[in-house]
């Protein structure tokens, strides 16, 4: 399956630039190079490596948690393997372009991780069921609809603080593409999407 694949490739790399400087600095979102020395490569790579251990098994697991469903899904409705990879690695993607132009002239700026392509998967696995429950702070289960709008403004209020090392920014633009993208796919799934909260609403 495509999800196992890409956590696969996810691991190795990630393990692999643990240790390797270099190839970390050369994978790494560094808007300031992206732009600079055209390196757009860099806005995919970014995502395949992460900071630590911990950085990169609650990325994983939450990927492994909502991928394998989406990606089923995704075959029964018809959308196939490239509407997935679309899914995936366009939340990577539009997830990286406020940094692209906020932090172009920011020469230390460096973003890893792939926060936002599993934001993006999480949230149409949201949008697809809105009453599905998903663990907060893995203990509580809520209603997905309920999680993503707490975690959408939690994402908004961090951008504005400083400090935690951590990309709100991509988190929250990866789960916005992930809300929008089935739609692209499908524009009728809005109207599902509305029908299901207001039958449960």
């Amino acid at each position: 399956m495509i999800t196992y694949l890409i956590i696969g490739i996810t691991v190795i790399l990630s393990f692999i630039c643990f240790s390797n400087r270099e190839l970390f600095m050369k994978l790494a979102f560094i808007p300031y190079r992206t732009i600079r020395n055209h390196e757009y490569y860099r806005i995919v790579t970014h995502g395949f490596i992460h900071a630590d251990m911990t950085h990169l098994l609650v990325n994983m697991f939450t990927f492994w948690s909502f991928g394998l469903y989406i990606e089923r899904t995704f075959r029964y409705m018809g959308f196939g393997s490239g509407a997935y990879l679309a899914l995936y690695f366009g939340g990577m993607i539009v997830a990286s372009f406020y940094d692209l132009i906020k932090r172009r002239n920011d020469p230390y700026y460096v973003s890893i991780g792939a926060s936002g392509a599993v934001s993006a998967v999480l949230f149409t696995s949201i949008f697809l069921d809105p009453w599905g429950k998903i663990l907060f702070f893995a203990v509580l289960p809520v209603p997905g609809i309920v999680f993503g709008l707490l975690y959408l403004a939690y994402c908004q209020y961090m951008a504005k603080q400083t400090g935690d090392n951590i990309n709100h920014n991509a988190h929250f633009y990866g789960a916005i593409y992930g809300l929008i993208f089935p739609m692209l796919l499908e524009p009728s799934l809005l109207h599902l999407f509305l029908s299901q909260l207001t039958f449960k609403g």
